[in-house]
């Protein structure tokens, strides 16, 4: 799969011990908008996918994650996009480095919404899906205020929507 882009953390070759957590997001794209998740708490979006636990693949973690937001993917329409490399401090253990591969693939889903699956971090944040304009998540995601949020995370969901409106996929 491609490399899209880094994002890392200056501070991040200065520490040796990493914890890893690759993802896979879904790319669903219907009508010139994208589905994204809303944080309605803290206000940014992101594409709906998550962590891959052990033993899973990526193409099943992609379907339970979306399926958790609220749609059901075709899995004969799943295609690779590219990943995203991100490396930044993390905030629990003291000295460590947080590694994320992020693996994106454009697919399509069912027209039938599933209900939301959500853990109670996701429904604190009050987490909605919608299907929202791409410069409104870019925007969004670089001019609003967070709070605790990753804003290396809000940049890598702004820059991944903008790669794909320089590539066209939303003519």
């Amino acid at each position: 799969m491609r490399l899209l882009f880094e994002l890392k953390d200056k501070e991040c070759d200065d520490f040796s011990n990493k914890t890893f957590r690759p993802s896979a997001r879904a790319i669903i794209i219907q009508n010139k908008k994208v589905y994204m998740v809303h944080s309605v708490l803290y206000d940014y979006y992101k594409f709906p996918g998550g962590g891959i636990e052990p033993g899973e693949s990526i193409i099943n973690t992609l379907i339970r994650e979306t399926e958790e937001a609220g749609l059901e993917v075709m899995s004969d329409s799943v295609k690779e996009y590219g990943c995203v490399h991100r490396e930044q401090r993390y905030g629990g253990a003291k000295g460590t480095i947080f590694v994320q591969d992020n693996y994106y693939f454009f697919c399509k889903v069912k027209r039938r919404r599933l209900p939301q699956r959500l853990e109670d971090y996701e429904m604190t944040e009050k987490f909605t899906l919608e299907l929202v304009e791409p410069l409104r998540a870019i925007d969004v995601n670089r001019n609003k205020d967070h709070g605790p949020k990753s804003q290396q995370m809000t940049e890598r969901e702004a820059r991944v929507l903008e790669l794909l409106l320089e590539e066209g996929y939303f003519d």
